[in-house]
Parts: C-alpha cells; structure tokens; sequence
C-alpha cells in the first residue's frame, strides 16, 4: 500500500549514510505538514496483507468483537424488521426496499467481514422465519480516505469467489459498496441505515486537542506519547475533545439511521471508577505492558538520545485515542437524544492466553517482533507521517527492542477495556 503520508509531504529522502538524520527541519516538515492538513488524511490501520498489516495483527480487536458477539446477536433477535404490507388486488404483497447496514470504521480484514456476514446471516433468518421472504441486503463499509479499501474488498471478492467455487450456500452475500469519510461527518442520507455498528474504531479522535500541540500551553505533552498518568490539563484537553467528537458521532447517527433501527458500539473503554487520567484502570500491570505507554515512551527518547530527533519532534507525536467510561457514553447519549440505551456493559479481556505468554517468555525477540508488529498495524501511518520513512523504521526498531529486552514486563499480563452499547433508534 502507498503511505497515507506520500501525498501530504514533499518526498524527501532521509539516509543516514549521508548524515541528514539531524537535520530537523526534514522532520518538522513532516509533521507540520500532516498536522496542518488534518489528522484525517493519515490516521488508518496499516493496509496490505504482510506481517506489520492490520489483517494480520488485529487479534485484539477480534477477541473483543468475540467477546460482543452474544450481545450483538441477541440486539438483532429483538430489533424491529423493516417491511411495508400493503393491499394489490384481492391480496397482501410484502413490498420491501433492500436491507441497509453500515460498519463506520471498517479498517481492513477478517474482522470487518465476519461481523457483517454474521449481521446478514441472523437478520436474513429472521425475515424468512417471520416474514416468509428473504430481502436484500446493502452493506456500506465506510472509514476514513486513507484507508486501504483495495484490500478490503479483494478479500470480500475471495470470500465472495471462494463459496461460488465450492457451491457453498453458507456464505451470506449482499451488495457491498465502500464509503469513505469521517463518521464524525454525516455519511448517509436521512433515515438510510437500518442497522450501523462501530467496532474498535470510536475510540480514535477526529484530531489531536490543538492546546496539547502548543509548547506554551499548560497541555503540552512532554515527554509522553500518550495521556495515561499525564498532567491534568493534558487529560483535560482530551476529555474535551471526545466529548465533541462523541457528541458528533451520535448526531450523524441520529440523522442516517431510521426510526426502529439499530446503533451497536463497541469501543475501547476504562473502568467506571477511574478518573480519566487513568485510561487503562488502577491494574499497575497494564498500565506498564500496554503498548502506548512505557515501551513506547523508551523508543522515542531513544531517538532522541541518539539525536536522531529533537525535543520538539518527540513532544510533538500524540496518539489520538481516549478511553470513555460508561458514564461518558451515557450522557452523551442522553445529551443527543433520539437513542433508547438497551444495553451498556464494561468488559476487560487478556492481550493473549497464558499458554502464549510462556511461550513468549522463553522467546523475548519473537514477542518484541509481535508487539512491535502490532504497534505498526495501527500507528505506522502516522509516525511515518511524523518523522518520514526512515526514522519511522528506526522507531519500531527501537521499540521492539524495548519490548524484546525488558525481562519483567515479560510477566506482566496486560488487560484490555471495551464499552459495548446498543442502543435503538427511537
């Protein structure tokens, strides 16, 4: 996949055999350069289907989707099923316009695709069940421009070509188009959607609070790459920032989707109890082994020490994400209107099986390869878009041999939060 960051900056080559890495206003012309022209136009999952892509480092985001699995399906069983019934002649035809479903935040891979064909396959039983006939299906897979849609849909092509192949029936097929935009941004006309589920993507923010990009602010952000243990007003700047964003979000919905249709979330989240500084919980354990805090930290002052950068350009790279509790979502939600909440749950899942963590235990550099993998499936565009190609490669170097080489952070176990809504149009 070409990189988000090629058509935002000037293709400049950055070599160290020829002594440019300290030059710094490369690098600022990086980061200047994305910054001003929009979080947007960077921010996606790593594209392509080689060991750093997303396809192949999503695991994370599919045990939480396997985790909501039961919640999701039980939410279809109990939604309303759209159909007109009207009277033609001495009869009752059951006219019906196609089914319509949106995944806002598709990314690209498996994940996205199991979940749809799970959707279509308990809603396509239902109508022939209760209704006696199977209606069409529409799927709108939509996220941000820079997502890389050719693999999404080369893999929905495959699955589509495979079961044609095998005379497979099992496979629920629809009619799929790709929409790309922000979901903080109307995408669909008034009452389109029946269904729109969000999975592992609200937790990303539009754009990074301006005051935490200003060095003469209370909210500069030194020395972190992220808000978890950061100073107040950093935290609070974040807070801020998600509450419009989330805010946004719901009143996009609001507008696409028809009354007696159905808003299903699933998002990174932190416990009830924990005040926002603490993203990931009062669990000492995560909060060391998640991959945006200490490891990743380590890596960025190891360029700087190295003078591969400056202050300013570590200071500078923020990672766009907030982790709500219940009580956000809620009074957003609330604060919107428009959405009976049936359902709000926090949940925590394990970064992998203890039988894993052995195994990685007596392979450190096989872990550091895998941890620094997953980093890049989900940050690669934007450091890449911060620093260039180069020091970008050299950064996950670096943290992977962080990660590889801290011995007791091997045995932590580090834990994941996820909110879970479903809410109904009303």
């Amino acid at each position: 996949m070409e990189s988000a960051s090629s058509s935002a900056v000037t293709t400049r080559s950055i070599s160290s055999a020829s002594g440019e890495n300290n030059n710094y206003m490369v690098m600022k012309e990086y980061w200047q350069t994305w910054q001003a022209g929009g979080l947007h136009k960077v921010l996606c999952m790593e594209g392509g289907d080689d060991d750093s892509s997303y396809a192949k480092n999503s695991q994370a985001s599919a045990s939480a989707i396997t985790l909501c699995k039961p919640l999701l399906l039980t939410a279809i069983q109990s939604m309303k099923l759209f159909f007109i019934e009207t009277n033609e002649g001495d009869s009752d035809t059951a006219y019906y316009d196609s089914i319509r479903i949106a995944d806002l935040g598709c990314a690209t891979g498996y994940n996205t695709l199991a979940t749809i064909d799970m959707i279509v396959g308990s809603l396509r039983k239902r109508y022939l069940n209760e209704c006696g006939f199977d209606p069409e299906f529409e799927v709108f897979f939509s996220d941000l421009p820079s997502n890389d849609f050719n693999s999404l849909f080369r893999s929905l092509t495959a699955m589509f070509d495979s079961v044609s192949d095998n005379n497979n029936k099992t496979l629920n097929k629809y009619y799929a188009a790709g929409v790309p935009g922000s979901f903080y941004h109307r995408l669909f006309p008034k009452s389109k959607l029946h269904i729109a589920v969000s999975l592992s993507a609200l937790h990303w923010l539009s754009e990074i609070p301006k005051v935490v990009l200003d060095k003469t602010s209370p909210a500069w952000n030194k020395g972190r790459a992220w808000i978890e243990g950061a100073n107040k007003e950093v935290v609070e700047a974040y807070a801020k920032q998600s509450e419009k964003d989330l805010q946004d979000f719901l009143v996009c919905r609001k507008e696409e989707i028809a009354k007696g249709g159905m808003l299903f979330i699933l998002m990174a989240g932190r416990p009830e109890s924990q005040p926002p500084e603490n993203q990931l919980g009062d669990d000492a354990d995560s909060r060391a082994k998640h991959p945006f805090t200490t490891s990743m930290d380590q890596a960025w002052q190891d360029l700087l020490d190295e003078g591969l950068i400056d202050e300013e350009t570590r200071d500078m790279f923020n990672i766009p994400t907030y982790m709500r509790s219940k009580e956000e979502v809620e009074n957003a939600i609330n604060k919107c209107g428009g959405f009976e909440i049936k359902r709000m749950e926090y949940k925590r899942i394990v970064e992998h099986s203890e039988e894993k963590q052995q195994e990685w235990i007596m392979d450190p550099v096989s872990y550091g390869r895998a941890k620094a993998n997953l980093v890049r499936a989900t940050l690669r565009p934007i450091v890449e878009a911060h620093i260039g190609p180069y020091l970008c490669d050299q950064f996950f170097n670096r943290f992977q041999t962080r990660v590889s080489s801290d011995f007791n952070l091997l045995h932590k176990t580090c834990f994941y939060g996820v909110i879970i809504v479903c809410a109904i149009r009303i």
